[in-house]
């Protein structure tokens, strides 16, 4: 799992922040023109995608980035709403194909959001806040396990394949073959 800095390096935050700057175009277009507390709210809605995405990564914990996660999403789905609303309504024809295709990146964010925050709950990382040097260590100590534990499976899988098809000890390790003087 990739580890992030910052939440500007975060793929859900930039896709949010995408979302968000697409919205705000789409809706200086002539077509929002007189249409203020649809254009305002939608507004809201998209910025409040990546900046909860930003307050519940810099919270430092997991449990506060869960629920800001949850907000995120919620915004999400409100932008989407919103979205569907202008499409029913009927009268921004020039702009539909614009509106689906952020309908669209509205679902993309959400799912991302889902992804993360289901990789979340079935963590036992309590997030950058409660790091100290004994729990620091502890979760390196857990995620070199892992890693060493999937790369015994790889070489498991390799030998077994080799067994399997009778090239097992026939090749050095980077492919090339052994000698056999």
């Amino acid at each position: 799992m990739a580890s992030y800095k910052c939440f500007e390096e975060l793929p859900s935050w930039k896709d949010a922040m995408s979302l968000a700057v697409a919205v705000f175009k789409l809706t200086s277009a002539q077509s929002f023109r007189f249409r203020g507390d649809l254009v305002n709210q939608l507004r809201r809605a998209a910025l409040s995608i990546p900046n909860n995405i930003a307050e519940g990564f810099e919270r430092g914990s997991t449990p506060e980035l869960i629920t800001f996660l949850y907000i995120a999403r919620g915004s999400a789905g409100e932008v989407r709403s919103m979205l569907r609303f202008a499409l029913e309504l009927g009268e921004m024809p020039a702009e539909a194909g614009r509106i689906r295709e952020l309908v669209g990146q509205c679902e993309s964010v959400s799912r991302q959001l889902r992804g993360w925050l289901d990789s979340l709950q079935n963590s036992d990382i309590t997030g950058q806040r409660h790091l100290n040097d004994r729990t620091r260590e502890e979760y390196e100590r857990r995620r070199s396990r892992s890693e060493f534990e999937l790369r015994l499976a790889e070489f498991r899988e390799k030998m077994e394949q080799g067994l399997r098809d009778g090239t097992w000890g026939t090749h050095r390790q980077d492919g090339e073959p052994q000698s056999q003087g």
